[in-house]
């Protein structure tokens, strides 16, 4: 086995830690030979060099936050206030954090730490200097009016580059731009609304709901959704569906273990299990800060889970690389910018690169943006819908008075169903898709603090801020008393001009600035055509709480919580996206007028 990137991060770690004590022991050895120092055991040596690697780790901390508080006075600016451990290093801030992804809420201690502290502060731990904030004016300073100064970073890129390698989320300069430019025509308007895709994945998804409600069992809604958008967006992106939906869908908990187990498995399924274990292992990478690398000296998280996604992936680009050489013979690489008639956005990638590794990591990118994002979101309204019976019975009578019964929606026919917009935003607000984003400063920075009578916060040149669109999307301050409330009429009635309208970076679930996702309407289009689809044919959503393993359900005690933690009658969880542990296992009514057509 070769040396990986966490041996060789590990090994430039390991020097830097113990380079104190090696400067010490040489200087004490030179010092002895040279009779400046008397003689001594060696152990007293040793135990000196020992001592120095902490004395000089942790005066190097206090002497940088001396500095850094010194640059802040002369800017004008101030620290923002830290979150202090009780150990070195501020461990258990760490290892509480960590506990937290794994055994709370999400974004327990942080929504604490912000009630706390304030909207912005430091989170500085294992002397990494951090910064968390759910502030939308610095979120706005970060994401847009200072944007040149923020990037991905390098750091970001250690924890990603195996999954995501040099693709648009993963790069920053000119790379970023090169990529920006090249996937920006095939989300034009003319693409993103030809809805002969989703309507044919649409039908097949029903048609298993059909299926296995009718034998009385719920369904795993995350589960058939994430087969819908796989196969959607791996036709439509790359011209190569996986047909995931052609396999068995799982049985709930409470279905006897024979239908449970050994049930057939198709290359899609694992191609999704890997997809999933990749982006848990870039999570756990991130949430280990630095110290990521030992945990993976005896092999990488993702090298087992990539071999899998490559396998299928390596001979659709080899199809596209065989095309774009062909064109490269004829010279038309990169000149025609224009995206044909029929042509995917891997055929489209091909004109401007034959480079395998750009297509493959952009490629990759872009499938997570259009497959987990819009799953998860789909997945949440069906659980929001569960618990709002008021709101399932206003959005089908929108659909039902706009659409028809049967009919396809046309793009027109989504522009005009506001209250499903709202559906979705308001779902994307409780539960946005990416929970949490971080960026690097380039320079020295100020960024604005939302206390009137305070300084602006300093920022020093490399250091990270993550925010939290998950918890700014809950201030209520920003949305109102009810904030922690499901109801979509926020997006339709005063209060859509009271809060959103003055300051519309409170509510990002697409990002902002000039990062902003490109397939946002793609986005809204696909999530609004499956559920036009449902609700046609569906009218009643029941939450079906035995059909989960006990397992995965929220603690008891979380009842007791204020805000969604004690609501919620599933765990939210996250990786890079939102996702609801266990699934989400519904029963559903078909209407009359489906049922009839389904049975004729």
């Amino acid at each position: 086995m070769g040396l990986s990137l966490a041996h060789t991060l590990a090994a430039g770690q390991f020097v830097r830690l113990i380079a104190p004590a090696l400067a010490v022991w040489v200087f004490v050895a030179a010092a002895r030979r040279s009779q400046h120092l008397g003689t001594a055991p060696v152990w007293v040596d040793a135990l000196v060099a020992l001592i120095a690697i902490p004395a000089f780790h942790v005066g190097r901390a206090h002497w940088q936050y001396a500095h850094r508080r010194r640059k802040a006075a002369r800017l004008g600016a101030t620290l923002p206030p830290r979150w202090d451990g009780k150990l070195p290093a501020n461990f258990d801030v760490l290892q509480l954090v960590d506990k937290a992804y794994r055994e709370g809420f999400l974004s327990d201690y942080f929504y604490e730490k912000f009630d706390e502290l304030g909207p912005t502060y430091n989170f500085y731990v294992l002397w990494d200097n951090d910064y968390c904030t759910q502030d939308a004016a610095v979120i706005k300073s970060i994401l847009a009016t200072d944007f040149s100064n923020w990037i991905k970073g390098e750091r970001f890129d250690t924890y990603m580059h195996s999954v995501l390698g040099t693709g648009v989320f993963n790069a920053d300069g000119e790379l970023w731009k090169f990529h920006r430019s090249m996937t920006r025509p095939f989300f034009a308007r003319e693409r993103i609304s030809d809805f002969e895709t989703f309507s044919r994945h649409a039908e097949e998804a029903v048609h298993k709901m059909k299926e296995r409600l009718r034998e009385g069992y719920a369904v795993d809604f995350a589960d058939l959704i994430g087969r819908f958008t796989m196969d959607a967006a791996t036709e439509f992106l790359f011209g190569a569906c996986l047909h995931s939906m052609r396999g068995a869908l799982p049985y709930p908990h409470d279905a006897p273990e024979h239908l449970r187990v050994g049930q057939a498995r198709l290359p899609a399924d694992a191609f999704a299990e890997a997809f999933r274990a990749a982006l848990h292992a870039v999570s756990h990478r991130a949430r280990r800060v630095w110290l990521w690398p030992w945990f993976e000296l005896f092999g990488s998280r993702t090298d087992a889970p990539m071999r899998e996604i490559d396998r299928w992936l390596a001979p659709i680009i080899q199809k596209a690389l065989e095309v774009g050489q062909e064109a490269e013979k004829q010279g038309s690489v990169g000149q025609d910018k224009q995206v044909e008639e029929g042509e995917t956005l891997l055929d489209h990638l091909a004109k401007y690169t034959t480079d395998p590794t750009i297509l493959h990591d952009e490629i990759l990118n872009i499938f997570l943006a259009g497959r987990d994002t819009t799953a998860g979101t789909l997945t949440f309204v069906i659980y929001f819908l569960s618990q709002h019976p008021d709101v399932l019975r206003r959005l089908r009578q929108e659909i039902l008075d706009t659409v028809g019964p049967e009919n396809r929606p046309s793009y027109d026919d989504i522009k005009k169903m506001k209250y499903l917009r709202a559906v979705l935003n308001e779902t994307m607000r409780l539960y946005p898709s990416v929970p949490w984003n971080m960026r690097f400063a380039v320079e020295d920075t100020i960024l604005p603090n939302s206390d009137p009578t305070g300084k602006p916060w300093f920022i020093p040149a490399g250091a990270s801020v993550s925010y939290s669109v998950h918890c700014m999307h809950r201030r209520k301050d920003y949305w109102g008393p009810d904030a922690d409330e499901f109801d979509p009429d926020r997006f339709l009635d005063e209060r859509l001009h009271k809060y959103l309208t003055p300051n519309p970076f409170i509510f990002l679930p697409f990002n902002a600035g000039p990062r902003i996702c490109l397939g946002q309407q793609f986005a809204y289009n696909e999530m609004s055509f499956f559920l036009v689809k449902l609700l046609q044919t569906f009218d009643d959503i029941a939450f079906v709480r035995e059909a989960f393993d006990p397992a995965v359900l929220p603690p008891a005690e979380w009842a007791a919580f204020p805000g969604r933690k004690g609501k919620e009658k599933v765990w939210p969880r996250a990786h890079l996206t939102v996702y609801s542990e266990g699934g989400m296992w519904v029963k559903m009514r078909e209407a009359p007028a489906a049922q009839v057509d389904a049975e004729a």
